[in-house]
Parts: C-alpha cells; sequence; structure tokens
C-alpha cells in the first residue's frame, strides 16, 4: 500500500471506534517506527512511481491468519470481548464458535512473549476485555484500582433529577406559549 492509502484507511471514518484523523506525516512516523522493528517492509515493482509497503508481522512473530485477525481487531478497536472480537473478525478469518475464538486468544496470551492481555472486569461489564500488548506491557494493578474506584463512585442522581424537574417546566411553558399562538388563529 502507498502512503496515501495507509493514511486514507487509517482516517476510515465507517466501522470505526475511536474514529481518528492522522495527518500523512503522523502515518510515515508509524511507518518509520514498524520499519525499524521489522513490522512492515517495503515492496518495489517494476514501473511502480509511489513508495509501497507491506505488512511483515505475520512472518516477524509468527501468526497465522485467525491470529493476525485477532490482532488486528484488537489494534484497530482496542480492548474487546471474545464475542466482539469473533464477530469483528469475519472479512479476516471466520471463527467457528467463541471457544475456537477464546482458544486463538488464549495462544496470544500464552506465547512466550505475550501478545494481548485478559483485563480485569470493569463495573457494569457482563464480560472481561482483551488487550493487545504490542505498545508494551500495561499495568494491570492499576487498572484493577481504577475499575475499583469507577465502581465504588456514587451516581449522580440529584443533578439528573433536577434536571427532568427543569425540562418538565420548560415543556411546559412551550405547551402554554403554543396553546396561546394556536388560540390566535381560532
Amino acid at each position: 500500500m502507498t502512503l496515501n492509502s495507509l493514511t486514507n484507511g487509517c482516517n476510515q471514518k465507517s466501522n470505526r471506534d475511536p474514529v481518528v484523523a492522522y495527518e500523512e506525516s503522523e502515518v510515515r512516523y508509524a511507518i518509520e517506527e514498524l520499519e525499524k522493528h521489522r513490522l512492515i517492509g517495503h515492496v518495489s515493482g517494476a514501473g511502480s512511481r509511489a513508495e509501497k509497503f507491506r505488512h511483515a508481522v505475520a512472518e516477524k512473530l509468527g501468526l497465522g491468519r485467525e491470529e493476525r485477525a485477532a490482532l488486528a481487531v484488537l489494534l484497530l478497536r482496542g480492548p474487546q470481548t471474545i464475542g466482539e472480537v469473533k464477530s469483528r473478525s469475519g472479512r479476516m478469518a471466520d471463527f467457528d464458535s467463541l471457544d475456537a475464538t477464546a482458544d486463538v486468544l488464549r495462544a496470544l496470551r500464552d506465547r512466550e512473549d505475550p501478545l494481548v492481555v485478559q483485563l480485569p472486569l470493569q463495573p457494569g461489564k457482563k464480560e472481561a476485555r482483551i488487550m493487545h500488548l504490542m505498545g508494551g506491557e500495561i499495568d494491570l494493578e492499576a487498572l484493577e484500582e481504577q475499575a475499583a474506584a469507577e465502581a465504588s463512585r456514587p451516581v449522580a442522581t440529584s443533578s439528573l433529577s433536577e434536571e427532568i424537574t427543569d425540562m418538565k417546566s420548560r415543556l411546559a411553558a412551550l405547551e402554554d406559549a403554543f396553546e396561546r399562538f394556536r388560540a390566535q388563529f381560532e
């Protein structure tokens, strides 16, 4: 892919969370960093006018199609549940079941140099999330402390009830104004 196509691909707005708007210079910097780790390579073709790149992650890390797909989803979308990885990787690899997806994620986690980690269960969430480690190790203890702090934080119901009361009074005022306006034409 060319630098332009990589930039456009990174900035694609459909099916993205979070939506980003990278400049070519930022994408160029990322390419240079990936080249240092031999995770990306150059492609040369006869008569090619633009510099082209190809990923070399599979060769460098010894990944199969399913592992590449799961890792790509985690890199693109951030922490995901097993079900989210399965449903969002369908174009790259078709997992037969949630168990098959869990097996692939477990293999990525149990490597000598792990590529993913299971995060602690967050308050209000049914399932734990899986996160990639391509940016380096993460502090699981800090995440657990943050999750515990969020769980113990009181819910602000007083401001919500005040807002509802305010909206009710504004609605009543609008209804009254509308009735007066309508009465002019009767």
